[in-house]
């Protein structure tokens, strides 16, 4: 099988009579969940365990086991062992990459530079650190079954003679503007899959590169619009659709694909964001009359930017005294507030979990 040799960026040929039906309530549902997004006072606190539903959700395409409340136990200081730690080190990495990235923007373009930090981050003391993280592939690699020859492949990306060429066409197109912001970011993703210049890491960055997008181009007033909540509930179609786009140079299905799952997810997102504001609207008044304190916003905003947590660190976190902290969580959990995951033992602090903003978030019963 010969290297893939990508289109030439912007394309010519998508059949907009086909797509001009989804661009349209795509970009309205996106709109409106934006609007959503701006009444949010701190979204980084606040939606913070969506940034973690996110950071789960594209690493489990990519074959990764581990689950939000297991994320967040870890670093609250409860114990795993093997592969499972591999799998949150994962997780916590591809977190830690969008938050570079997202700080990183506010002086400085979606580029190669950025991409490559990145990767850096991602693939930090991980099963990848081997695989030059930061680095732009120098040697060809190929996709297919564990083992396969390149004969045997399903797809082989484009030569490493002629990647920087086709990066660089790549850095261009993510500084212009094409017809329709979502058409672009569409193209973007699967532009960036298809070239595959890491040895590894290349579906989650790819998929990173989607809010990113959206934020450098200011459609998102913050980059917390993730995917991959759909890509990985439609997995098979998601491959299939950027295998048409190499076997078959058929973007506008691949387009429309997207479309779908932007319309779909702006949906998902903005009842889940709903959910998370009227939860803290609620707790709001709640703890204020439980606790009858000055800290009760300091008390809800720990609560929601870590969920999971150790009772010996809330005081730091949260910027309340410790005399003052250990009081309120006793409260808390004599409320029905707080969940006791770990009991304190000797010198171990306790682990308590804010579960209703973990259920919400997750849209499932998770304790």
């Amino acid at each position: 099988m010969k290297p893939y040799d990508p289109q030439a960026l912007p394309l010519t040929g998508l059949d907009y009579g086909r797509l001009i039906r989804k661009i349209g309530p795509a970009n309205a549902a996106l709109a409106r969940y934006d609007g959503l997004l701006q009444s949010v006072i701190n979204p980084s606190v606040m939606l913070s365990p969506l940034t973690n539903r996110e950071a789960v959700l594209s690493s489990k395409i990519e074959g990764t086991q581990a689950t939000v409340d297991e994320v967040l136990e870890y670093e609250a200081g409860m114990e795993f062992e093997g592969e499972k730690v591999e799998d949150i080190q994962e997780i916590v990495n591809y977190r830690k990459a969008l938050i570079l990235a997202t700080e990183s923007l506010a002086d400085r373009p979606l580029s190669l530079s950025l991409i490559r930090s990145m990767h850096e981050v991602l693939m930090d003391s991980v099963r990848g650190e081997n695989k030059a993280p930061g680095e732009f592939r120098a040697v060809q690699n190929w996709l297919g079954f564990e083992g396969c020859t390149i004969d045997q492949a399903t797809f082989v990306p484009p030569s490493p003679l002629r990647l920087r060429d086709h990066l660089e066409a790549f850095e261009r197109y993510l500084a212009s503007d094409d017809v329709d912001v979502l058409v672009q970011v569409a193209v973007v993703h699967a532009q960036f899959e298809l070239l595959h210049p890491f040895k590894d890491g290349n579906g989650r960055i790819g998929r990173l590169l989607i809010p990113l997008f959206l934020f450098h181009k200011r459609t998102l007033a913050s980059p917390m619009f993730y995917l991959s909540e759909y890509l990985e509930s439609h997995r098979d179609l998601y491959y299939a659709r950027l295998r048409a786009i190499s076997q078959d140079g058929d973007w506008t299905a691949w387009v429309e694909f997207f479309l779908d799952a932007v319309l779909a997810q702006a949906k998902a997102n903005t009842n889940r964001v709903r959910g998370i504001l009227d939860l803290y609207e609620g707790m709001k008044k709640r703890i204020t009359d439980l606790t009858r304190s000055q800290y009760a916003l300091k008390i809800l905003d720990a609560l929601f930017d870590r969920p999971i947590f150790q009772s010996g660190d809330f005081a730091e976190r949260s910027g309340i005294p410790k005399n003052s902290a250990f009081p309120f969580l006793r409260q808390l959990r004599e409320a029905g507030i707080l969940t006791v995951l770990r009991e304190q033992s000797g010198r171990r602090s306790s682990i308590l979990a804010f579960t209703e903003l973990l259920n919400i978030a997750e849209g499932r019963q998770v304790f």
